[in-house]
C-alpha cells in the first residue's frame, strides 16, 4: 500500500475571473476539468451565475465561516481534520453552546426563591391619596387617626431541605448527558469525515491507476503503429489502441469531478468555506496498524461509548426524579416579616413601632392528588430510561460486531486483490504485450489483458478506502476516535 496526497486549489484572487479548480497528484498535474468561464461569460449580467461562481472574498463570504480564507494550501492529516470539524464545525458548536446553556440553569435552580417586599396601610382619608404622612393626623372625630397599621413587610419563601438540591442535581445530570450525546454527535460526524477522506485518497489513487493506463495503452499503440508499417497488423488495431487510451482519459474526468466534490464536502464539514485549498495526507500503513479484537472493541464501547454515557446519565436523572417527586408530599415554608406604625411608613414622627413575625406552612392538600400522579409520571420515566438504556446497550454492541464483520470482510477482500488478482493480471499483460512485440497475435487479448488490469488496480484502489472507511467506522461504533 501507498502513502499518497491530494491537493485541491481553488482560486481566490480578489479579481472578476469565476473561480477554477486544478487537482494535483503526486507526480505531476493532470488535466483540468473544462472551464465554467465561458459559460458564465455568455450568460445573462443579471444572472447569480457568476456571483455563486465568484471568487471568495471578505465581502461575499457568508457570516458563518467565521476562518478567512488562507493564502496557501492548508495540508491536514485524518488526526488534525478531527480537530478542526471538533473546533469548528456549526452542528457541534451549537451543541457545546446548549450544554453551556444547561449548565446555567443548575446555579439558578438551586439558587434560593426571590424575596417580597410589600406595603401596607389600612385608611384613606377623603383628598389624601395614599393616607401617607399628615393626611392621618388625628381629627375631633378621629382622635387615632384613619389610617392605621400603616407598615412595611418582607416574606421570604423556602422550599422543603433537600428539595432544591436534588432538582440542581437532575439539572446538572442532565446538561451531562447532553453533553455526552453531543460526543457522540461528533464520532458520527467524525465518521463521515473519515468516509471523505478515505474516498478523496481512493480517487487520487484511481487517477494514478487512470494515468499508468494511458501510459501503457500509449506503448500498445506504438507497437500496433510499428507492425502496421512492417504490414504485421491491419490498421484497426492501432486505432482500437488509440479509441481505448481515449476511454482511459475520459474517465479521467469522472473521477477528478468525485475527488473535487470530496474536498468541498470535507472542507465544508470542518468549518471551512468549500472552495478554500486543501492538501490531504496519509499514512495508510500506520492506519492499518493495530487494530482492536472484537472483545476489547465490545468491552470498550460498553464502558466508553458517548452515547451509552447519555442514557446511563439519563437514567440517573429519571431516578432522581422519583426521589423529588416524593418530596412533592413534603410542605414548604414562609417566613414574613412585618413592621407596623400608627402613622405613614414615610413620615416623620411616626411614634411607636410594631413588629410581626409570621410563618406559614405551605402543604399539599386535596388527598395527595398532583403528588401521587407526579410520583407515578417519574416512576414511568425511569422505567423508559431503564428500557432505553438496555437497549441502547444492545444496539451498540450489535453495530460494533456488524462493523467488525465489515471489517474483516474488507481486509479480505483488499488482501485477495493486492496478493492474487493483480498480480495475475499484470502477469497476463506483460506477457500479451511480450507477444504481440514479437510480431505474435492476440492484438484482442493484449487488450483485454490492459483493460482487466486496470479495472482491477481501481478495484484494489477502492477495497483498500473500503478497508479504512470500514476501520474507521468500527472504531467510531465502539466509541473511540480512528487514530
Amino acid at each position: 500500500m501507498m502513502t499518497f496526497a491530494i491537493s485541491v486549489f481553488a482560486q481566490t484572487s480578489t479579481d472578476k475571473v469565476p473561480a477554477s479548480v486544478t487537482v494535483q497528484s503526486g507526480d505531476s498535474a493532470l488535466s483540468a476539468p473544462p472551464s465554467i468561464g465561458s459559460q458564465l461569460n455568455s450568460q445573462d449580467k443579471s444572472s447569480k451565475a457568476a456571483e455563486l461562481f465568484a471568487p471568495v472574498t471578505q465581502k461575499n463570504t457568508p457570516m458563518i465561516y467565521t476562518k478567512g480564507t488562507p493564502s496557501g494550501p492548508s495540508e491536514m492529516d485524518l488526526r488534525q481534520l478531527w480537530n478542526e470539524l471538533r473546533l469548528n464545525n456549526p452542528q457541534l458548536s451549537s451543541l457545546r453552546e446548549s450544554y453551556l446553556a444547561a449548565k446555567a440553569t443548575v446555579p439558578q435552580i438551586n439558587a434560593p426563591a426571590n424575596p417580597q417586599v410589600g406595603l401596607i396601610w389600612s385608611g384613606m382619608p377623603a383628598g389624601a391619596p395614599f393616607a401617607l404622612g399628615g393626611a392621618n393626623a388625628p381629627t375631633t372625630q378621629y382622635p387615632q387617626g384613619i389610617s392605621q397599621n400603616n407598615g412595611i413587610t418582607f416574606a421570604q419563601p423556602f422550599q422543603f431541605p433537600g428539595k432544591k438540591s436534588l432538582a440542581s442535581e437532575i439539572a446538572n445530570t442532565n446538561a451531562e448527558a447532553l453533553f455526552a450525546s453531543a460526543e457522540s454527535t461528533y464520532l458520527q460526524l467524525g465518521a463521515q469525515l473519515s468516509t471523505l477522506y478515505y474516498g478523496a485518497l481512493a480517487a487520487q489513487k484511481q487517477l494514478q491507476v487512470l494515468k499508468e493506463s494511458v501510459v501503457r495503452l500509449e506503448m500498445i499503440k506504438n507497437v500496433a503503429k510499428a507492425r502496421y508499417s512492417n504490414n504485421a497488423a491491419a490498421y484497426v488495431e492501432f486505432l482500437n489502441a488509440q479509441v481505448a487510451q481515449s476511454s482511459a482519459q475520459a474517465d479521467q474526468f469522472n473521477v477528478e469531478r468525485q475527488l473535487q466534490v470530496a474536498i468541498n464536502s470535507i472542507n465544508t464539514l470542518v468549518g471551512r468555506h468549500s472552495r478554500e485549498k486543501l492538501i490531504l495526507r496519509a499514512d495508510v500503513r500506520r492506519a492499518l496498524a493495530g487494530t482492536p479484537s472484537l472483545i476489547e472493541l465490545e468491552d470498550y464501547a460498553e464502558t466508553s461509548h458517548p452515547s451509552l454515557k447519555s442514557t446511563t446519565l439519563q437514567l440517573d436523572a429519571a431516578r432522581k426524579g422519583v426521589d423529588l417527586a416524593k418530596k412533592a408530599y413534603l410542605p414548604d415554608f414562609q417566613v414574613i416579616g412585618s413592621s407596623f406604625t400608627p402613622r405613614g411608613p414615610f413620615s416623620a414622627n411616626n411614634g411607636t413601632m410594631f413588629y410581626q413575625l409570621e410563618f406559614d406552612l405551605i402543604i399539599p392538600l386535596y388527598f395527595f392528588t398532583k403528588e401521587k400522579y407526579g410520583v407515578e409520571q417519574a416512576q414511568r420515566n425511569q422505567a423508559a430510561a431503564e428500557a432505553g438504556n438496555i437497549s441502547n446497550r444492545q444496539q451498540i454492541v450489535l453495530a460494533v460486531n456488524a462493523a467488525y464483520a465489515a471489517y474483516e470482510l474488507a481486509k479480505n477482500q483488499t488482501q485477495f486483490l493486492r496478493e492474487r488478482q493483480v498480480p495475475q493480471a499484470d502477469a497476463a499483460y506483460r506477457v500479451g504485450l511480450t507477444q504481440y512485440s514479437n510480431n505474435g497475435q492476440g492484438f484482442n487479448d493484449l487488450l483485454i489483458a490492459q483493460t482487466q488490469l486496470r479495472t482491477l488496480e481501481i478495484a484494489l484502489a477502492q477495497a483498500e478506502s473500503n478497508l479504512l472507511q470500514a476501520q474507521a467506522i468500527l472504531m467510531v461504533s465502539a466509541g473511540k476516535e480512528p487514530f
